[in-house]
């Protein structure tokens, strides 16, 4: 299993992102997947999750209305577009598979800054 994030960076608050998960080594259309972050000093959180027939997505409260999860599985990627960043969604993401999850990228880091 490889899952490999790209996409992050530095944005000024407002700003908008976009981060991609390639995923390989396993049948990704058979997975739910998700995208979680880490915070210094704070545990890893889900940030949303998205069912592997794209049937249904669940997103934390903090980001409901900003953040957008996608995926697709002829591609097995995973996206989540970031809308209106704020400095407290400076984090570590990281794309995870399964529910529960079973595996982790290595993670990119996204800072909002001005």
């Amino acid at each position: 299993v490889q899952l490999v994030e790209s996409g992050g960076g530095l944005v000024q608050p407002g700003g908008s992102l976009r981060l991609s998960c390639a995923a390989s080594g396993f049948t990704f259309s058979s997975y739910y997947m998700s995208w979680h972050r880490q915070a210094p000093g704070k545990e890893r959180e889900l940030v949303a999750r998205i069912t592997n027939s794209v049937a249904n997505m669940v997103y934390a409260n903090s980001v409901k209305g900003r953040f957008t999860i996608s995926r697709d599985n002829a591609k097995n990627t995973l996206y989540l577009q970031m809308n209106n960043l704020k400095p407290e969604d400076t984090a570590v993401y990281y794309c995870a598979k399964g529910s529960p999850t079973q595996d982790w990228g290595p993670g990119t880091q996204v800072t909002v800054s001005s």
